[in-house]
């Protein structure tokens, strides 16, 4: 079993330039929703507060810029006029570029009532991580937006698979309860790590993947996986649809003739969840059904096989 998650890559944390109040945007603001770059999704206000009031720091700032403006004016038209030193005259203009920076920064970023917060990317709400009316500090997080286009795939393997962990070469992706099936070069996916050291919590040892969502792929959620490593051996495989289930017993359908098909009970080996190795019962030369076995156990079932079965047209 491997858990879904959402890459880094794919993955931003907005946070609180400002401290304040924190109103959303809108009510549909939802964990899953949909947002856009560029979007607002909170304002943070210090409105009516003590400390932290935005319009009283717009207030200054815009005060302190219009006099050192003035006082830079004054000594640069002195300057010319060598009434005064370089000295005070370079100090008037950094007074002057600094108030300007300051007065710049906060209106870029901010307006008088607050910090709009905006979506920095395209994706969708995975985290609220505040409420509407909690008071933040600078630097809290607020909300995480993933882009879902891309996900790790997180594999736990018992430690006695430790030593073939390197020659991992790819892995077969299933949803519980779909038929549905996906390799990792479809995902066009890849090994991202394999742990060094085991879990302390289960000692199994993790196994990531790096693969691109489908579309189904739910961060959070579970899905089954087959690893495979790189085998040098030779088996005899066929889909797991061949195979049928009797009371733990596993059986084919093998093609004596065109319209006669013998049941024949098999062993299997290991799965990759797309293929299955059998290790007696069928040989290589022999065909197999592996597509409506379950209609021709039917059909024997009611003893009136269809006259057109096994024929390949």
């Amino acid at each position: 079993t491997a858990q879904v998650s959402t890459a880094q890559t794919g993955l931003v944390t907005v946070s609180s330039k400002t401290g304040g109040i924190v109103k959303v945007a809108t009510n549909s603001l939802v964990e899953g929703k949909k947002v856009t770059n560029g979007q607002t999704l909170f304002t943070i206000s210090g409105e009516g507060m003590a400390d932290n009031n935005l319009s009283v720091r717009f207030t200054e700032a815009e005060s302190n810029f219009q006099k050192a403006k003035a006082n830079f004016e004054r000594a640069e038209n002195l300057f010319a006029g060598k009434i005064v030193s370089e000295k005070e005259f370079i100090a008037a203009k950094t007074d002057y570029e600094t108030a300007r920076a300051v007065l710049t920064n906060l209106k870029r970023n901010f307006n008088p009532k607050g910090q709009d917060v905006a979506s920095p990317i395209n994706g969708y709400v995975e985290h609220m991580l505040v409420s509407n009316g909690q008071f933040v500090e600078p630097g809290t997080p607020l909300v995480t937006i993933s882009t879902i286009n891309t996900i790790l795939l997180n594999a736990q393997v018992q430690q006695k698979y430790a030593p073939i962990l390197p020659k991992i070469t790819t892995a077969n992706i299933a949803i519980p309860g779909s038929i549905q099936q996906y390799t990792l070069e479809e995902l066009n996916g890849k090994v991202l790590s394999f742990g060094r050291v085991a879990n302390h919590d289960n000692f199994m040892v993790p196994v990531t993947f790096e693969a691109t969502n489908p579309g189904n792929f739910i961060p959070g959620s579970l899905v089954e996986m087959y690893i495979k490593i790189q085998s040098f051996e030779n088996a005899i495989t066929i889909p797991i649809e061949a195979l049928l289930e009797e009371q733990g017993n596993y059986f084919v359908f093998v093609q004596l003739t065109p319209e006669l098909f013998e049941k024949r009970e098999v062993k299997i080996g290991a799965s990759d969840g797309i293929k299955t190795a059998i290790t007696h019962g069928v040989s290589p030369s022999e065909r197999v059904v592996v597509k409506g076995a379950i209609l021709v156990k039917l059909s024997q079932a009611s003893a009136a096989l269809d006259p057109h079965a096994g024929h390949v047209h």
